[in-house]
């Protein structure tokens, strides 16, 4: 059986998609247990992003309640309002007087018009219907993968080929053997899988034609006990990942953001000097889990084809 990032007890994703006519683009959410800590790693020179200043370490809010990963650029981001106001029904957030106030960061990749209508993006509703898929499944359940989801206009090397939804973990070893790293990943790379294939060149080189935009993003989920400042750390050393796995990352036509959530329900071995020794282990192994995501969601992606798509798998 796969690996997914629902391994980590208590996560749980959801996708929500349109592909009928002029429609190609879709919301997945990470729905992580009440009490989750996080925070954000972007590296992406044009990131599209939503409440990533709340997981800053030095900020009021630890946690995180739920995370969208939209299509639709930073239009977008409006599907993170669906996910608040379902959060919000359901009594999660943080605080206030009179209520709650979820966090719910979120990061799009850009997909406007692959469908045939630039017009045709997330929206607040798209994204509840995320959460609400998310909230229906069983612990441990099995995700979708490939064109569904935030993934299901996705494209990677300069356009030539489809991307897709990819997910994968990474158990630790030894003293920390029980400690689970996964990952999910939305591959709209402007690179290329890195591997045996030679990189192709696109039309777009040759014409010197503006590439398409893209992005990939990535959400990090752990039962390892961390704070906010080492969550950060966590996707810090995670972008290591993307770079073993795409040709070129991190350019000024990226959006690459990493998130990493901690569910706290493990703590990692050793104390003082030693645990900085198991950190660094969960920093490898998150690295190692979004490799093979990413990896798994080039795989995935299946053909899409209507008026504006109709492009092959990598190395089909």
């Amino acid at each position: 059986m796969a690996t997914s990032i629902t391994d980590v007890a208590g996560v749980r994703v959801g996708h929500a998609q349109r592909t009928d006519e002029g429609w190609l683009t879709g919301v997945t959410v990470v729905l992580p247990p009440p009490g989750t800590v996080g925070s954000v790693d972007i590296r992406g020179g044009g990131p599209a992003t939503h409440e990533t200043d709340a997981l800053d370490p030095t900020s009021l809010v630890p946690t995180v309640d739920a995370v969208a990963l939209c299509g639709g650029s930073a239009y977008g981001l409006s599907a993170a309002q669906g996910v608040q106001r379902w959060c919000e029904e359901q009594g999660r957030g943080f605080a206030v007087e009179g209520g709650v106030v979820p966090i719910v960061p979120a990061a799009a990749i850009f997909d406007l018009g692959r469908g045939g209508q630039f017009g045709n993006r997330p929206d607040a509703g798209m994204g509840y219907d995320a959460v609400l898929a998310a909230a229906a499944e069983q612990d441990g359940h099995d995700v979708g993968r490939g064109n569904v989801g935030a993934g299901t206009g996705a494209v990677l090397g300069m356009g030539q080929y489809k991307g897709g939804v990819g997910t994968a973990s990474v158990e630790l070893e030894g003293e920390n053997s029980g400690i689970v790293v996964g990952a999910i990943a939305v591959v709209n790379a402007l690179g290329t899988p890195l591997g045996d294939r030679p990189r192709q060149p696109s039309p777009h080189e040759d014409q010197g034609v503006t590439p398409p935009r893209n992005t990939t993003i990535v959400v990090i989920a752990t039962n390892a006990i961390l704070d906010p400042a080492e969550c950060k750390r966590v996707a810090a050393s995670a972008q290591a990942g993307m770079a073993r796995a795409l040709n070129p990352i991190h350019t000024l036509a990226d959006g690459d953001t990493i998130f990493a959530l901690s569910t706290g329900a493990r703590t990692l071995a050793g104390s003082g000097a030693a645990v900085v020794q198991s950190l660094i282990q969960l920093q490898s192994a998150a690295a190692t889990a979004v490799e093979l995501a990413i990896a798994d969601g080039v795989d995935q992606a299946e053909p899409v084809s209507n008026s504006a798509v109709d492009l092959p798998r990598w190395g089909a």
